[in-house]
């Protein structure tokens, strides 16, 4: 029967990561080959490298049909996820393409392309075998059926708090190496907590309403989404594990198409990172165009998880951003609403709270410490405060402003570690 056949990551997704000619087809690597006796009773193990086209990767027969009895309905995988990939799709496709707000043009419709990008992402992590094992521990369900239910239910539940994010679109063009695919694709990374900690084997992910925990999802080959609390853009000295202001998931929340960052050019080094982190948070399967990027552990000086940000991988550059970022919406009607930069309401708790002195310092100090460490070419641009900038790199005056807020506003005891850095 049609719809059977269920690929939990997209055929026309994996495509996107295919070369355009010659043979379409990637080396798709098994982390955990099965094992078989032989007829004469040896132990071996199956083959881990295969060479296959999108059809026969990141698939399972049945992992959305629904069973009562004797009927069977594969109406989820054609119906729900069918929509599903057919806005994705045309999402996924522009938000590779884009460098700057003037990007949208015409018919395009900023809210629709931004909506259907963020569904798509939230349902693809639930949709995967892993993201299945996650949801099932999260409402204390097994039956599958009752978890494709579930799906459909809680398909928004990680929108709003990626939505208050700072976005961000690293370019791997320049690189010999480029992005993988994976078995879990919206990948988590918390530099707190380690793979193989108590937390990340029973929760399977690192909880993105921690302040710590990047999500980021490969548009394409070159291009990488990567979305950061506004909490640890502003103070990645605090604890990562601690939860980000209003971490309250199903509600409004607004964005600001201006505050994307655009232009940041990854090194060698970074993309294999990157790699290696979205090959250890993969339940059982990567694949690749190369068959040399699905080892990236073998091309970065350390594998240890917290060393891996020793450098701000995933960190959008701070200099873009600022305090406040209240958002005020009139109506025709005369009915407005407003929104903090964490989502509050005019009527909650913490609307508009005056910032602690020591959010504000540890902005300041990090806009310092990261133009020590990267010099006054910004890793990254915006559309805000009257446009981009012809040209990504800071003055000479300017780069010294930011170098004597690192000095004025670092807390004492992280003095040790900002020398660290600069070894």
């Amino acid at each position: 029967m049609k719809y059977k056949e269920n690929h939990y990551v997209p055929c026309w997704y994996q495509e996107r990561f295919l070369p355009t000619t010659g043979e379409r087809k990637f080396r798709y690597l098994d982390l955990a080959p099965e094992q078989f006796r032989d007829p004469n009773g040896i132990l071996r193990t199956k083959t881990a490298l295969r060479r296959w086209g999108a059809a026969s990767c990141f698939k399972e027969t049945d992992l959305y049909t629904t069973k009562y009895g004797q009927y069977e309905s594969t109406d989820i995988e054609q119906f729900f996820f069918g929509k599903v990939d057919e806005d994705g799709r045309q999402a996924v496709e522009f938000f590779s393409q884009y460098n700057s707000f003037n990007d949208f043009s015409g018919e395009l419709s900023p809210d629709k392309v931004f909506n259907a990008l963020l569904n798509y992402m939230s349902i693809q992590k639930f949709r995967t075998p892993k993201g299945l094992r996650y949801l099932s521990s999260l409402i204390r369900q097994t039956d599958k059926n009752r978890l494709l239910l579930e799906i459909q239910r809680l398909q928004n539940l990680h929108c709003a708090l990626w939505t208050e994010c700072v976005w961000s679109i690293a370019s791997a063009d320049d690189t010999e190496a480029k992005f993988i695919v994976t078995d879990h694709p919206v990948t988590v990374y918390n530099r707190e907590i380690f793979p193989g900690s108590d937390y990340a084997r029973t929760h399977t992910d690192p909880d993105i309403r921690m302040n710590g925990t990047h999500t980021f999802f490969p548009l394409s080959p070159t291009r990488m989404l990567i979305l950061t609390n506004l909490s640890w853009a502003r103070n990645p000295y605090g604890g990562g594990k601690k939860l980000r202001p209003n971490p309250r998931m199903f509600r409004t929340a607004m964005f600001n198409f201006t505050d994307i960052q655009t232009g940041r050019q990854l090194e060698e080094v970074e993309v294999n990172q990157i790699n290696f982190i979205m090959k250890r948070r993969a339940h059982r399967y990567i694949a690749a165009a190369n068959e040399e990027w699905l080892y990236p552990e073998r091309k970065i000086p350390s594998d240890h998880w917290r060393k891996l940000d020793d450098r701000y991988l995933l960190m959008p550059d701070p200099r873009c951003l600022h305090l406040g970022g209240e958002i005020l919406i009139g109506y025709d009607n005369g009915r407005s609403e407003a929104y903090d930069e964490y989502g509050h309401r005019p009527w909650q708790k913490g609307y508009r709270k005056k910032l602690k002195g020591d959010e504000s310092r540890t902005l300041y100090a990090f806009q310092g410490e990261f133009a020590r460490l990267f010099g006054p070419r910004r890793r990254g641009m915006n559309d805000n405060f009257g446009g981009r900038k012809p040209n990504d790199t800071d003055s000479a005056e300017f780069h010294r402003y930011h170098l004597d807020q690192e000095k004025k506003n670092l807390p004492a005891g992280l003095k040790q570690r900002r020398d660290a850095r600069s070894v």
